[in-house]
């Protein structure tokens, strides 16, 4: 049986004009978060070619599609930590089947041969969401990646190590404080940034006016957590928090302050106070080369705190791939 000729579809590339309209569909979708909001974006959008997509069925719009193109390549934005189709709270599967089926049919149209999709971790979703995944493997798509992530799961929480009760007595013993703080800039200038220079060459993937900028317009998203023993700063968190997760985007302490429990201070508060009653905890990946590997100190650091492993999908689809989704509904 061919798709559904009842329903009349509509894909169209994003423009100024739909802010409002985009930002409203992102804040009752069953799976976004505040990421896919244009406000945060856009604070980056001169690095990036914006390819984002907006389909309708029957002038009601149904699915966004937050991405960029590359030649003659679309990805799932590039500037952000995940993606894929974000829905609307009641579509159904056979909807998220022929809005898939035009989105391809669109790119394929429009001379986009292929179509670079990063999924949302499931722990972001508000609802189940996994049509995707099942169109994916329909449409024949290539895993390109898959990272690890570990994170904590208040439903089913695992306890601390021995070593991670021991390091937060210490931070007792040493007087190490936790406050959160408006501004990133001691974080960033005196452990952050030193530190990714150092071990990796490297910097963080925000910069410090990209943090105030991004503050300035999700002061309850993006928050800063430091310590401190006699007044210094000793170490610090960087928060991302959406409606389920909260997600520790940057994590760094002075080396030489290791053993006075900086971090576990830290994440005794965010864990077991400020955040008890979220769903979920993360503390990101632990993976290098694109997935191929894992950083066994850092994976298992993460998950002495009690997290499990998550994985993060990567996908390549073919777009002329659309047309083997016609005879999917009996």
């Amino acid at each position: 049986m061919a798709l559904s000729k009842l329903n009349k579809f509509k894909v169209n590339i994003y423009n100024q004009s739909e802010r409002l309209i985009w930002n409203t569909f992102v804040s009752n979708s069953k799976n976004a978060t505040f990421l896919f909001n244009r406000d945060f974006m856009e604070y980056h959008q001169h690095r990036f070619d914006d390819y984002s997509l907006m389909v309708y069925k029957n002038e009601k719009l149904v699915a966004l599609l937050p991405a960029n193109k590359v030649r003659d390549t679309v990805f799932s934005h590039q500037g952000l930590s995940y993606g894929g189709l974000l829905l609307s709270q009641k579509v159904k599967f056979e909807t998220v089947l022929e809005l898939y089926y035009e989105v391809l049919k669109f790119l394929n149209k429009n001379s986009i041969t292929t179509f670079k999709l990063k999924l949302l971790p499931k722990i972001y979703t508000k609802l189940p969401s996994d049509e995707i995944e099942y169109l994916l493997f329909k449409t024949k798509a290539n895993l390109d990646r898959r990272d690890l992530s570990m994170v904590i799961d208040y439903n089913s929480r695992q306890e601390s190590s021995s070593n991670r009760k021991r390091n937060l007595k210490r931070s007792k013993i040493n007087d190490v404080n936790v406050e959160e703080v408006l501004v990133f800039d001691d974080f960033f200038n005196q452990i952050l940034i030193p530190n990714l220079e150092q071990k990796y060459e490297t910097l963080p993937t925000h910069t410090l006016e990209d943090m105030a900028e991004l503050k300035l317009k999700f002061p309850n998203n993006i928050r800063q957590f430091n310590a401190y023993q006699n007044n210094e700063i000793i170490a610090g968190v960087t928060v991302f928090e959406s409606s389920q997760v909260a997600h520790a985007q940057y994590i760094s302490t002075i080396s030489s302050k290791n053993d006075l429990g900086g971090l576990d201070a830290i994440f005794d508060f965010l864990i077991n106070d400020l955040y008890s009653n979220i769903r979920y905890f993360s503390f990101g990946i632990s993976n290098e080369n694109q997935g191929q590997q894992i950083n066994r100190g850092l994976l298992n650091w993460k998950a002495s705190f009690g997290a499990n492993s998550i994985t993060h999908d990567f996908y390549t689809i073919n777009t002329k791939n659309y047309q083997l989704l016609e005879d999917v509904m009996l």
